[in-house]
């Protein structure tokens, strides 16, 4: 180990326990936590099944920087190096279209053997597996409706979507050890006022269910529902709202869903974390950076993250709460943009858990809010870096910005060979 990293973390143990603070728990708490990283960075959200589906439901991916996964081997290929650089063992979340298969399988069709390959994978990289129905980028979405939609036949094929996706989700689960959180998220909505608003969610909350009729082992998948505000040609009205499934996750123990990029421009999801924990089943954090509205940035430690990650962590809120990311940007290096997302999504966990809560929390009691604002600014530049850097080189992985190098030899090695994505398909 390396002996300046030592010296500081000792130096920084110190200053750390005279607040009472026990870094070395702290660092096994740390170790424990899972974040399920988001197979949809390596590929633009193509997937492998109908990837010359144009993407639609409001998705889109700027940027084409080279390298960008066409095969799921090539993906797997490339989680694996993120994963080299990311301390402590995690999840990878995957989306249905992401099926490893040569057979010709419509989505509402998907059954576990077209994912055992990454079950596999999983098994030998100590990972756990997430899911997620795709409901978009299909022709039977191309008028932004799926399990509101109008025609119950369309609505039908989203609703058996959807359940062959629990299904996956369950497999998942019992093979791997690890529960699965299965997610919908549907883009439903109108790009203009509509005149019924009600109708759409009434159909909706009929079609989620039918989804969850079937009763799941709950050591092997967990419901989740995730809402959105307003998004690319849902801007004046989005059916599954924040309203709605905070009231549907709660009338039927549901995980309700909280994308950081899915309210106002202005809205935090920080300051609801307090309240929905007092009614929910859980919680399950897309972590993701807005800017102006979901342009799903990579993941930086701006004040938004550290305050969700304190939330967490002061009100005793990670056992009910499943941390995954969610963001795509096809401007840089993508395996870059993994380890940047989730080294820091840790690090803000890692500063909310070398903060003296206990004692912050009795002078807030005892009126002493001067003692309180004083020691929150101090803290801000307390030496959790040296925390930080002790936590990875326990974990083999690269120390401070080192693993840039590492990411850099591999876009030389292994990116730059790889063609367009179009390249990699049988003619």
């Amino acid at each position: 180990m390396n002996a300046g990293v030592d010296a500081s973390y000792q130096e920084a143990k110190k200053l750390y326990a005279k607040h009472g603070i026990d870094v070395e728990a702290v660092l096994e708490k740390l170790a424990k936590m899972k974040v399920s990283m988001h197979c949809w960075q390596g590929d633009d959200v193509r997937g492998f099944l109908n990837r010359d589906q144009e993407l639609t439901g409001g998705i889109a991916v700027t940027g084409n920087y080279p390298g960008a996964a066409r095969t799921p081997d090539e993906l797997r290929q490339d989680l694996e190096k993120a994963f080299s650089l990311i301390p402590g063992k995690h999840k990878v979340n995957l989306h249905a279209i992401y099926a490893d298969t040569e057979e010709k399988v419509e989505i509402d069709r998907l059954e576990p053997k077209h994912f055992e390959r990454w079950v596999s994978w999983a098994k030998e990289q100590g990972l756990g597996l997430d899911f997620n129905p795709t409901c978009f980028s299909h022709e039977k979405s191309e008028d932004g409706f799926t399990l509101s939609h109008p025609d119950p036949a369309i609505r039908r094929f989203w609703i058996d979507h959807c359940k062959a996706s629990r299904k996956i989700g369950a497999y998942f689960g019992e093979q791997l050890g690890q529960t699965c959180v299965t997610n919908v998220w549907i883009p439903d909505g109108f790009k203009d006022t509509p005149v019924d608003r009600l109708a759409p969610r009434q159909r909706l909350k009929d079609s989620l269910d039918e989804v969850f009729r079937e009763e799941l082992n709950p050591a092997h998948n967990l419901d989740a529902v995730e809402s959105k505000v307003f998004g690319i040609g849902s801007e004046s009205y989005v059916v599954g709202s924040h309203e709605f499934y905070m009231g549907y996750g709660v009338a039927n123990g549901k995980i309700i869903c909280l994308d950081a990029g899915h309210f106002h421009p202005t809205e935090t999801i920080s300051g609801k974390l307090s309240s929905l924990a007092l009614f929910s089943k859980g919680i399950l954090l897309h972590v993701s950076r807005p800017v102006r509205w979901d342009s799903d940035h990579v993941v930086i430690m701006d004040d938004e993250l550290l305050d969700t990650a304190r939330e967490l962590v002061r009100h005793d809120l990670l056992g009910m709460t499943h941390i995954g990311l969610d963001f795509f940007d096809g401007s840089i290096n993508r395996i870059a943009a993994w380890v940047i997302g989730m080294r820091n999504t840790q690090k803000a966990l890692l500063r909310a858990m070398l903060e003296p809560t206990d004692y912050l929390r009795q002078v807030e009691l005892e009126g002493d809010y001067t003692t309180r604002l004083a020691l929150m600014e101090e803290f801000k530049s307390y030496p959790f870096g040296a925390v930080w850097d002790m936590f990875c080189a326990r974990h083999n992985v690269p120390v401070r910005e080192e693993w840039l190098a590492e990411v850099k030899q591999y876009e030389q090695s292994v990116l730059s060979l790889r063609g367009q994505w179009k390249a990699a398909l049988p003619s």
